[in-house]
């Protein structure tokens, strides 16, 4: 199974994107996505750089089930986890439904992250293959 991180608008203040997971050439799922800037690939402040990466199933009592981004330069734990606002990433990635504002930062935040997360690992329960583009 491979996804494709589609990023849509890099900011200054956050990264938002569409992350699509395939079989083959069908489309079994599709989400947004929110991140930090990219800067310089800095643990905490930084989304991740643009390449290939493994992404594995994890589970940990913060987050419950949820993905772990493998072989990121530099970088450990960095994870597909539930939030939905910038200030949740430390450099992970969020998913959810669509963008949206919810709190009053005045960034466009993601909904449904919960329910998004849960569709996914149905979707996907062994991982998959990620390109960042």
């Amino acid at each position: 199974m491979r996804a494709i991180l589609v990023r849509l608008e890099e900011g200054n203040n956050q990264t938002l994107g569409e992350l699509n997971v395939y079989s083959g050439i069908e489309r079994l799922f599709s989400c947004k996505t929110l991140e930090l800037p990219y800067v310089m690939n800095l643990t905490g402040i930084s989304c991740i750089p643009k390449g290939n990466y493994t992404v594995v199933p994890r589970y940990s009592e913060k987050y419950k089930n949820h993905y772990h981004v493998l072989d990121v330069h530099n970088r450990t734990h960095i994870l597909i986890h539930v939030g939905n606002y910038k200030t949740q990433t430390e450099g992970c990635i969020l998913i959810g439904k669509s963008f949206a504002y919810i709190n009053d930062d005045e960034l466009l935040d993601i909904s449904s992250s919960r329910k998004t997360l849960k569709e996914l690992i149905k979707v996907a329960p062994e991982g998959f293959k990620l390109d960042v583009i």
